[in-house]
């Protein structure tokens, strides 16, 4: 017998808000073959700016409820309704019932739309990570009173919540969850990015061109140039200690080149378990929609007989300093997540625009998360005052510079 939820979808215009289409489209054709249990009606889209994209999606997916970001002025098609502005997201969320919410929005905005969700006790599938790293403290705490489970939808972070389910019997699984000491380390892996091989120098100076060759996966600019600092596995450490419930004491990452091991959980009694795949994101979508079945995806697989051996190194911290970040922001608590994540999202901007140098970017956060400092995080508001001071501060930094 097959169950029908219902799915609504924030970021769908973005990579893994197409790719995640894609995988809904393939779990219907499974369900109509009575090979998948489970099968999802689309009832909500929303998107940043890319109008053209999210009308095309609508219809194809027979989507009748949408939101706009950035959509001042634009025209909905006929039969559809369509919310715009900052909040049209969060709006969504408050008005489209549905089953589960995932979350593929970009940076800091995902943030509100997300917390609505959890507020109202629905699944997400999250794939925002910035979510966590600016206001873990309060997601964490509404997902306990409200009931909501985090279904991760980053490789590393579904890997390790794979990982996990080789624990004791009787244990939960589902995130967010405490490990206990039957799990003495978490490792993340990284690929290393698109300047993996480069010089110090070299890597410094490196163009947003170069930046954005990411040998293995294929994802949007933001992600991409984070991946290059190894700041994108800075804001998954941390995203990790809010999912798993463990310290820096448990957490560490390791250099795999090929992005075949996504992440291993290594057991109190010296077993480590691995969980390994193609670089697909398709294949951590289709897990988060379909858990806890195991039913035949969409994405690439491995070819064990073409693998070779599997190449895993400590990541270099001289020549990517920002990874150092996540371990401050776990320590620290309070709002240095969300001013990490904010000075970030500035420097991030300012280096695709070519304002600054690459070196420069891992400079400007640290400059700010020294600038502004943690307070504790009680409400959103004070979530909000950290990221916008952590913003101010990198842009007074560019325009110090440009002096």
């Amino acid at each position: 017998m097959t169950t029908t939820k219902r799915l609504l979808l924030l970021g769908s215009t973005g990579s893994i808000g197409v790719q995640t289409l894609e995988v809904v489209r393939h779990l219907d054709a499974l369900a109509r073959d009575g090979r998948s249990p489970v099968r999802y009606e689309v009832v909500g889209l929303s998107a940043g700016r890319n109008a053209q994209r999210l009308f095309e999606q609508a219809k194809a997916m027979g989507v009748t409820q949408l939101a706009l970001a950035h959509g001042q002025g634009v025209s909905a098609p006929e039969g559809t309704m369509l919310r715009t502005g900052p909040d049209s997201a969060e709006r969504l969320v408050h008005e489209v019932e549905a089953d589960i919410v995932l979350g593929a929005m970009v940076g800091y905005a995902g943030l509100p739309a997300t917390m609505a969700a959890v507020s109202l006790g629905r699944d997400v599938a999250l794939a925002n990570k910035e979510t966590l790293v600016s206001a873990g403290e309060l997601v964490i705490a509404e997902c306990a009173r409200t009931g909501a489970r985090l279904f991760p939808v980053d490789s590393e972070h579904s890997a390790v919540w794979q990982a996990l389910l080789s624990r004791a019997s009787g244990q939960p699984c589902d995130p967010p969850v405490t490990c206990g000491d039957d799990v003495s380390k978490i490792i993340l892996t990284a690929s290393g990015g698109a300047l993996r091989t480069r010089t110090k120098d070299e890597t410094y100076h490196a163009t947003v061109e170069d930046a954005l060759a990411h040998p293995n996966w294929d994802m949007g600019a933001k992600v991409t140039i984070d991946s290059a600092s190894l700041t994108n596995k800075a804001l998954e450490l941390v995203e990790a200690a809010w999912l798993f419930g463990v310290g820096t004491d448990r957490l560490g990452v390791l250099v795999d080149p090929a992005s075949v091991v996504h992440a291993i959980v290594e057991y109190a009694d010296g077993s480590a378990i691995a969980q390994l795949g193609a670089p697909d994101m398709r294949t951590p979508i289709h897990y988060a929609l379909t858990h806890p079945h195991r039913t035949q995806s969409c994405s690439d697989r491995l070819r064990w007989d073409e693998l070779g051996g599997i190449e895993l190194s400590p990541p270099d911290t001289e020549r990517f300093p920002a990874l150092r970040h996540g371990y401050e922001v776990i320590e620290a608590g309070g709002t240095l997540g969300a001013v990490f994540n904010g000075a970030n999202e500035r420097a991030v901007e300012a280096f695709l625009d070519r304002a600054i140098p690459f070196g420069r970017i891992a400079e400007l956060v640290d400059h700010a998360m020294r600038d502004v400092g943690s307070s504790p995080v009680r409400t959103l508001t004070d979530v909000e005052e950290a990221d916008r001071a952590a913003r101010d501060a990198v842009e007074a930094q560019l325009t110090s510079a440009s002096r």
